[in-house]
Protein backbone atom coordinates (compact mmCIF):
# COMPACT_ATOMS: atom_id res chain seq x y z
CA UNK A 1 0.00 0.00 0.00
CA UNK A 2 2.91 2.37 0.61
CA UNK A 3 3.52 2.59 -3.13
CA UNK A 4 -0.07 3.46 -3.90
CA UNK A 5 -0.32 6.04 -1.12
CA UNK A 6 2.89 7.63 -2.40
CA UNK A 7 1.42 7.86 -5.89
CA UNK A 8 -1.72 9.48 -4.42
CA UNK A 9 0.30 12.02 -2.43
CA UNK A 10 2.58 13.01 -5.30
CA UNK A 11 -0.24 13.42 -7.81
CA UNK A 12 -2.32 15.28 -5.22
CA UNK A 13 0.35 17.92 -4.70
CA UNK A 14 1.08 18.19 -8.43
CA UNK A 15 -2.55 18.91 -9.30
CA UNK A 16 -2.99 21.14 -6.24
CA UNK A 17 -0.01 23.20 -7.42
CA UNK A 18 -1.53 23.47 -10.89
CA UNK A 19 -4.84 24.70 -9.49
CA UNK A 20 -3.36 27.14 -7.02
CA UNK A 21 -1.03 28.65 -9.62
CA UNK A 22 -3.37 28.70 -12.61
CA UNK A 23 -6.82 29.43 -11.17
CA UNK A 24 -7.39 33.15 -10.64
CA UNK A 25 -5.64 34.82 -8.94
CA UNK A 26 -2.73 32.78 -10.19
CA UNK A 27 1.00 33.25 -10.50
CA UNK A 28 0.91 34.07 -14.23
CA UNK A 29 4.27 33.57 -15.94
CA UNK A 30 5.78 31.86 -12.91
CA UNK A 31 3.16 29.08 -12.80
CA UNK A 32 5.24 26.58 -14.82
CA UNK A 33 8.15 26.96 -12.39
CA UNK A 34 5.96 26.37 -9.36
CA UNK A 35 4.36 23.33 -10.98
CA UNK A 36 7.66 21.89 -12.19
CA UNK A 37 9.25 22.49 -8.78
CA UNK A 38 6.37 20.69 -7.07
CA UNK A 39 6.81 17.70 -9.35
CA UNK A 40 10.54 17.73 -8.75
CA UNK A 41 10.29 17.66 -4.95
CA UNK A 42 7.59 14.99 -5.02
CA UNK A 43 9.75 12.86 -7.34
CA UNK A 44 12.66 13.10 -4.91
CA UNK A 45 10.35 12.41 -1.97
CA UNK A 46 8.67 9.33 -3.41
CA UNK A 47 11.08 7.91 -5.93
CA UNK A 48 12.55 5.33 -3.56
CA UNK A 49 9.10 4.09 -2.57
CA UNK A 50 6.98 3.92 -5.74
CA UNK A 51 9.23 5.15 -8.51
CA UNK A 52 7.33 8.47 -8.33
CA UNK A 53 5.31 8.13 -11.52
CA UNK A 54 2.42 10.47 -10.61
CA UNK A 55 1.22 10.02 -14.15
CA UNK A 56 -0.69 7.10 -15.76
CA UNK A 57 1.26 7.59 -18.98
CA UNK A 58 4.54 7.17 -17.11
CA UNK A 59 3.17 4.05 -15.42
CA UNK A 60 2.30 2.59 -18.83
CA UNK A 61 5.79 3.33 -20.15
CA UNK A 62 7.58 1.97 -17.08
CA UNK A 63 5.46 -1.18 -17.36
CA UNK A 64 6.37 -1.53 -21.04
CA UNK A 65 10.01 -0.97 -20.14
CA UNK A 66 9.78 -3.82 -17.62
CA UNK A 67 10.22 -1.89 -14.38
CA UNK A 68 6.62 -1.98 -13.14
CA UNK A 69 4.80 -5.22 -12.37
CA UNK A 70 1.50 -5.86 -14.13
CA UNK A 71 -0.31 -6.15 -10.80
CA UNK A 72 0.71 -2.59 -9.92
CA UNK A 73 -0.46 -0.86 -13.10
CA UNK A 74 -4.16 -0.50 -12.28
CA UNK A 75 -3.63 0.40 -8.57
CA UNK A 76 -1.04 3.01 -9.57
CA UNK A 77 -3.38 4.63 -12.09
CA UNK A 78 -6.33 4.55 -9.69
CA UNK A 79 -4.19 6.14 -6.96
CA UNK A 80 -2.99 8.83 -9.36
CA UNK A 81 -6.48 9.70 -10.56
CA UNK A 82 -7.81 9.81 -6.98
CA UNK A 83 -4.91 12.09 -6.03
CA UNK A 84 -5.74 14.35 -8.96
CA UNK A 85 -9.41 14.52 -7.95
CA UNK A 86 -8.46 15.41 -4.37
CA UNK A 87 -5.92 18.02 -5.47
CA UNK A 88 -8.33 19.65 -7.90
CA UNK A 89 -11.11 19.69 -5.31
CA UNK A 90 -8.93 21.34 -2.68
CA UNK A 91 -7.61 23.91 -5.15
CA UNK A 92 -11.17 24.84 -6.12
CA UNK A 93 -12.13 25.21 -2.45
CA UNK A 94 -9.05 27.27 -1.60
CA UNK A 95 -9.65 29.62 -4.52
CA UNK A 96 -13.27 30.13 -3.51
CA UNK A 97 -15.05 29.11 -6.72
CA UNK A 98 -13.10 31.36 -9.11
CA UNK A 99 -14.40 32.40 -12.52
CA UNK A 100 -12.93 29.94 -15.01
CA UNK A 101 -13.05 29.82 -18.79
CA UNK A 102 -12.44 26.37 -20.23
CA UNK A 103 -9.83 26.26 -22.97
CA UNK A 104 -10.97 25.55 -26.52
CA UNK A 105 -7.89 24.14 -28.23
CA UNK A 106 -7.48 23.32 -31.87
CA UNK A 107 -7.83 19.54 -31.80
CA UNK A 108 -5.01 18.64 -34.19
CA UNK A 109 -2.53 21.07 -32.67
CA UNK A 110 -3.48 19.98 -29.15
CA UNK A 111 -3.00 16.32 -30.03
CA UNK A 112 0.43 17.06 -31.47
CA UNK A 113 1.41 19.23 -28.49
CA UNK A 114 0.36 16.66 -25.91
CA UNK A 115 1.85 13.74 -27.85
CA UNK A 116 5.24 15.34 -28.43
CA UNK A 117 5.80 16.66 -24.94
CA UNK A 118 4.46 13.57 -23.20
CA UNK A 119 6.96 11.68 -25.31
CA UNK A 120 9.68 14.07 -24.12
CA UNK A 121 8.64 13.76 -20.47
CA UNK A 122 8.48 9.96 -20.52
CA UNK A 123 11.72 9.72 -22.52
CA UNK A 124 13.45 11.77 -19.82
CA UNK A 125 11.89 9.72 -17.01
CA UNK A 126 12.99 6.41 -18.54
CA UNK A 127 16.51 7.58 -19.29
CA UNK A 128 17.21 9.37 -16.00
CA UNK A 129 15.26 7.29 -13.50
CA UNK A 130 15.25 3.72 -14.87
CA UNK A 131 18.30 3.23 -17.10
CA UNK A 132 21.36 1.29 -15.97
CA UNK A 133 23.61 3.97 -17.41
CA UNK A 134 22.24 6.63 -15.08
CA UNK A 135 21.65 4.43 -12.02
CA UNK A 136 22.24 6.21 -8.72
CA UNK A 137 22.28 9.69 -10.22
CA UNK A 138 21.06 12.67 -8.23
CA UNK A 139 19.67 14.74 -11.07
CA UNK A 140 16.66 12.67 -12.15
CA UNK A 141 14.12 14.72 -10.19
CA UNK A 142 15.49 17.99 -11.50
CA UNK A 143 15.47 16.72 -15.07
CA UNK A 144 11.86 15.50 -14.81
CA UNK A 145 10.62 18.69 -13.14
CA UNK A 146 12.29 20.94 -15.68
CA UNK A 147 10.90 18.89 -18.55
CA UNK A 148 7.45 19.87 -17.28
CA UNK A 149 8.54 23.52 -16.96
CA UNK A 150 9.84 23.50 -20.53
CA UNK A 151 6.73 21.75 -21.82
CA UNK A 152 4.39 24.17 -20.08
CA UNK A 153 6.14 27.15 -21.64
CA UNK A 154 6.48 25.49 -25.03
CA UNK A 155 3.08 23.84 -25.50
CA UNK A 156 0.90 25.10 -22.64
CA UNK A 157 -0.70 27.80 -24.75
CA UNK A 158 -1.75 25.25 -27.35
CA UNK A 159 -3.07 22.31 -25.32
CA UNK A 160 -3.07 23.39 -21.68
CA UNK A 161 0.14 21.46 -21.06
CA UNK A 162 -1.14 18.44 -19.15
CA UNK A 163 1.19 15.69 -20.48
CA UNK A 164 -0.52 13.47 -17.92
CA UNK A 165 -3.99 11.83 -17.99
CA UNK A 166 -4.42 12.32 -14.24
CA UNK A 167 -3.66 16.02 -14.63
CA UNK A 168 -6.18 16.07 -17.48
CA UNK A 169 -8.80 14.80 -15.04
CA UNK A 170 -7.75 17.46 -12.55
CA UNK A 171 -7.93 20.40 -14.93
CA UNK A 172 -11.30 19.14 -16.19
CA UNK A 173 -12.64 19.11 -12.63
CA UNK A 174 -11.34 22.66 -12.12
CA UNK A 175 -13.00 23.82 -15.33
CA UNK A 176 -9.73 24.71 -17.03
CA UNK A 177 -10.50 22.18 -19.77
CA UNK A 178 -13.87 20.94 -21.01
CA UNK A 179 -14.69 17.31 -20.27
CA UNK A 180 -15.44 16.86 -23.96
CA UNK A 181 -11.74 17.40 -24.64
CA UNK A 182 -10.37 14.81 -22.23
CA UNK A 183 -10.03 12.24 -25.01
CA UNK A 184 -7.33 14.46 -26.55
CA UNK A 185 -5.15 14.02 -23.48
CA UNK A 186 -5.86 10.31 -23.10
CA UNK A 187 -5.00 9.51 -26.72
CA UNK A 188 -1.98 11.79 -26.98
CA UNK A 189 -0.51 11.13 -23.53
CA UNK A 190 -0.73 7.35 -23.65
CA UNK A 191 0.40 7.35 -27.30
CA UNK A 192 3.43 9.53 -26.60
CA UNK A 193 4.36 7.41 -23.61
CA UNK A 194 4.10 4.16 -25.56
CA UNK A 195 6.35 5.54 -28.30
CA UNK A 196 8.92 6.72 -25.75
CA UNK A 197 8.97 3.29 -24.11
CA UNK A 198 9.34 1.59 -27.49
CA UNK A 199 12.26 3.79 -28.50
CA UNK A 200 13.90 3.37 -25.09
CA UNK A 201 13.75 -0.41 -25.48
CA UNK A 202 15.23 -0.22 -28.99
CA UNK A 203 18.09 2.04 -27.84
CA UNK A 204 18.69 0.02 -24.65
CA UNK A 205 18.03 -3.54 -25.76
CA UNK A 206 20.42 -4.97 -23.16
CA UNK A 207 18.97 -2.90 -20.29
CA UNK A 208 16.46 -5.25 -18.69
Amino acid sequence: MNKYITEFIGTFFLVLAIGMNVLSPGSAEMAPFAIGATLMIMVYAGGHISGAHYNPAVTLAVFMRGKCEAKDVAPYIISQVLGAVAGASLAGFMKGSPIVSAASPDVIRALIAEFTWTFALVYVVLNTATAKGTAGNGFYGLAIGFTVVAGAYTMGGISGGAFNPAVAVGISIMGLSAWTNIWIFLVANFGGAALAATIFKIFNADDK
